[in-house]
């Protein structure tokens, strides 16, 4: 990395040009961050709800969600060795999880004529729906973001921070690919009788799409 220093998009905005524009990409990627914790912190809840059903509803759902970030937030503040050894333990997690989805949905339910035929642009989905979806999408880049903050931390940052970021672009590429092909093909998009098209992933299963 040529700047191997904490501040991401903000300290390559002010290498690039000036203090103005670093101070705007700063506080863009601060809003997107929250809106990462927001969205994280608010599914937390919809998936405990296996344990507790009421988990899933208004409002102990948004209870939960406060209470997993004041839980994060207060660990974060008392050590970083802790907060980094969860965030790992909790990313394999994640993403064993995820791989072992999709090997099991690729060998059980895949189906790629019932995927292609699920798609019908401009309709299923809307093209509302589309930019909806690729914004969405951006967040799962954060973790992007994230490597080049930490890259003053680095011990060889010229070598580890670019094999991070390319892990990170193979990993999300190759997951968000498969785990919607998966999903599609066990909860396929139908034809309801007013004409409109929906499936379970978008109304029963909205709130815990992976479950």
């Amino acid at each position: 990395m040529r700047f191997p220093e904490a501040g991401g998009s903000a300290s390559f905005a002010r290498h690039a040009f000036n203090e103005s524009v670093s101070f705007l990409a700063a506080w863009a990627q601060m809003l997107n961050y929250i809106i990462t914790i927001a969205i994280s912190a608010f599914f937390v809840p919809h998936y405990l709800g296996v344990f507790w059903a009421p988990l899933r509803e208004n409002p102990w759902d948004i209870i939960a969600g406060i209470a997993v970030v004041l839980l994060l937030a207060v660990l974060n503040t008392v050590g970083i060795k802790e907060a980094a050894k969860l965030n790992i333990g909790l990313a394999l997690l994640d993403l064993g999880t995820q791989v072992l989805l999709v090997i099991v949905g690729l060998f059980v339910v895949f189906s790629p004529t019932q995927v292609w035929d699920n798609i019908v642009w401009g309709v299923a989905p809307t093209w509302t729906n589309v930019i909806i979806g690729v914004t969405l999408a951006m967040i799962a880049y954060t973790g992007i973001e994230t490597i080049s903050n930490m890259a003053e931390e680095a011990q060889v940052p010229e070598r580890t921070i670019p094999a991070s970021i390319r892990a990170t672009v193979i990993t999300v590429l190759v997951m968000y690919a498969l785990i919607p092909i998966v999903a599609l093909s066990a909860l396929p998009v139908t034809q309801q009788p007013d004409g409109t098209y929906s499936t379970q992933l978008g109304t029963t299963y909205a709130g815990d799409p992976i479950l």
